[in-house]
């Protein structure tokens, strides 16, 4: 681990410090990392210079929408690829609350979130992306028994 110092204003201290107990970091150092970690990813998506990620697709939606639960369930059969996992579980008698977890090239995995939470009956849908090393760590594997079989292991840059 490497040491630095930084110097900032009184004013930006102070409210850094609120923000630190108020998120329940224990000191300046470990809220300063996962700043700069979500600086230097965000860099990285917005540079094109990521290519693989992980990401979190959530989503509010309304339950009784023509054959929405269909469709977002299709969309996700049609890029299995991509669809790691979802979970949905029900808000009210109107509405439900979807994530939906994904994981390869980013420009694929944007796209499929971006039709999930374009789908008519979706609101208040995020997506929180994470680029990961996923290029470099493909490997191989022979199942007792069974073909051989190649998987990416995904792992974040920082």
């Amino acid at each position: 681990m490497e040491r630095i110092t930084i110097s900032i204003e009184e004013n930006l201290a102070l409210e850094f410090d609120a923000l630190i107990r108020q998120r329940g970091y224990q000191n300046r150092s470990e809220a300063i990392r996962d700043i700069l970690r979500k600086y230097i990813e965000t860099d990285r998506i917005t540079e094109s210079r990521a290519t693989h990620c992980v990401a979190n697709v959530s989503y509010v939606y309304v339950h009784h929408e023509r054959q929405l639960a269909t469709r977002l369930t299709e969309l996700q059969h049609a890029h299995h690829d991509l669809t790691v996992a979802s979970m949905h579980t029900h808000l009210d008698h109107e509405y439900g609350i979807e994530s939906v977890l994904l994981r390869g090239r980013i420009k694929e995995v944007q796209a499929l979130a971006d039709k999930l939470l374009a789908e008519t009956g979706v609101r208040h849908g995020a997506i929180n992306l994470i680029p990961v090393d996923g290029s470099a760590n493909r490997h191989s594997h022979a199942i007792e028994g069974a073909h051989r079989h190649t998987h990416t292991h995904y792992r974040p840059k920082t």
